[in-house]
């Protein structure tokens, strides 16, 4: 993906130049895995997610196997509505790989917009598990989907730990076919400076059509992933990075149309305005 090295200087520029801001933001330490945390009244975020992945496809020209790096790309606007309400909205572009390859991967995102509320459900320590609810509403050029999450998470200290309880429904516009989609993920940051968080991330998605294709393909899963996560925290600008390992047929010799690889990177930019 050619607009990778400039996205990633941009980022290093700003991280660099932002080591005076006060801590206001809602940083993701976790790129998968949603925190507890919502914006406080008025305040507004705006997060940039890349997802790369390495698979084979082939080539557009020769249909011979080649290996290319699929990409999806989110930007998400964010508004405490109040203290404990908070409004998401997305724009998500998965770029046109045609010319390199004769069909490309779908990954788990698509190209269109979402719209989500986060509700937490009281304030941080009051329970035992601090918690969260999540809804969202996508409309994708292919399909429409809605999805839920309950947020769970806890902290001891410097050391968090967050988990999501993730399902979506998924209606297609051009064939007869519905979805389930699981998707759960769970992690542990630990707080080493305020401004660095090192943590690791699991997460596993199984997708349930109906009606269900025989045999079932290997793009379906389940496929589970699992790998470190960095977080550089300056207060209005954070930067949090994943590298995961795909657990599941890890002896499999990739194949064309495949839309899991073995390795899958996420990257978030989040700026307070």
């Amino acid at each position: 993906m050619r607009t990778l090295p400039c996205f990633v200087t941009v980022a290093s520029f700003l991280v660099v130049s932002a080591v005076t801001f006060a801590a206001r933001a809602t940083p993701r330490p976790l790129p998968f895995t949603y925190t507890y945390d919502t914006l406080a009244e008025g305040e507004t975020e705006i997060e940039q997610y890349v997802d790369l992945v390495p698979l084979k496809g082939l080539d557009a020209t020769t249909s011979r196997p080649v290996w290319y790096t699929a990409s999806q790309l989110q930007t998400e606007f964010e508004h405490g509505i109040t203290d404990h309400l908070e409004l998401g909205l997305y724009i998500a572009i998965q770029p046109d790989m045609s010319g390199a390859v004769s069909e490309q991967a779908t990954l788990t995102e698509g190209t269109g917009f979402k719209e989500r509320l986060k509700y937490r459900l009281a304030d941080a320590g009051d329970w035992p598990v601090d918690v969260a609810l999540y809804g969202e509403l996508v409309e994708y050029s292919n399909e429409f989907e809605i999805e839920a999450k309950v947020i769970l998470e806890r902290r001891f200290g410097n050391l968090r730990i967050a988990a999501n309880a993730w399902a979506e429904r998924e209606w297609y516009y051009a064939v007869p076919q519905q979805d389930w989609v699981l998707n759960p993920t769970a992690g542990a940051t630990y707080q080493f400076t305020p401004a660095f968080h090192l943590g690791v991330e699991y997460w596993m998605r199984v997708e349930f059509p109906h009606p269900a294709p025989d045999p079932r393909p290997f793009s379906l899963g389940p496929h589970q992933f699992v790998g470190p996560a960095v977080m550089f925290d300056f207060g209005h600008l954070w930067w949090s990075t994943g590298v995961y390992a795909r657990l599941d047929d890890v002896n499999r010799v990739a194949q064309p149309l495949d839309d899991y690889g073995p390795i899958w990177v996420r990257t978030v930019v989040g700026l307070e305005l």
